[in-house]
């Protein structure tokens, strides 16, 4: 399983931490940015992460900024995506279990290490469960025609 990363300022030093999490859990991965802590806009960086997703160059994604909203907000404008923000491993399970959520998004300014590398783990582990959430999913997902 391939990953897609991306981040702003706010999230740079947790993407650091959480691309070792990711090397130590066996995951390939793709950074998209930002690449420093310089002031730069989210919506560059998790865009571009979930155009990676969106398009199968990587099967999931998990972007971050300070608070975690902005970026979920940017990547879910592009079609396909289905980022869910969470802030705990029950979010970070459920979201995979019942929405088949393809990215996650983590504000970094309130997320722990320790808690963003159990997310991540939960995150990436976790199947979908399909059955009655596969229809809501896909009524969710042709919201994107109208």
């Amino acid at each position: 399983m391939k990953i897609a990363l991306g981040c702003d300022h706010g999230g740079y030093e947790l993407k650091q931490f959480i691309m070792k999490t990711l090397e130590k859990l066996g995951y390939e991965y793709e950074d998209f940015g930002c690449y420093s802590l310089e002031s730069c806009d989210y919506p560059d960086f998790g865009a571009a992460a979930a155009r990676a997703v969106a398009e199968g160059k990587c099967d999931r994604g998990i972007v971050i900024c300070t608070t975690g909203i902005g970026i979920s907000i940017a990547a879910n404008k592009i079609k396909g995506i289905r980022c869910a923000h969470c802030a705990d491993c029950l979010e970070a399970e459920m979201t995979r279990r019942h929405n088949d959520a393809n990215m996650m998004a983590i504000g970094a300014g309130f997320t722990g290490k320790n808690m963003a590398e159990r997310m991540v783990e939960v995150f990436l582990t976790t199947e979908f469960e399909g059955g009655r959430h596969e229809r809501r999913v896909n009524k969710m997902m042709a919201l994107e025609q109208e």
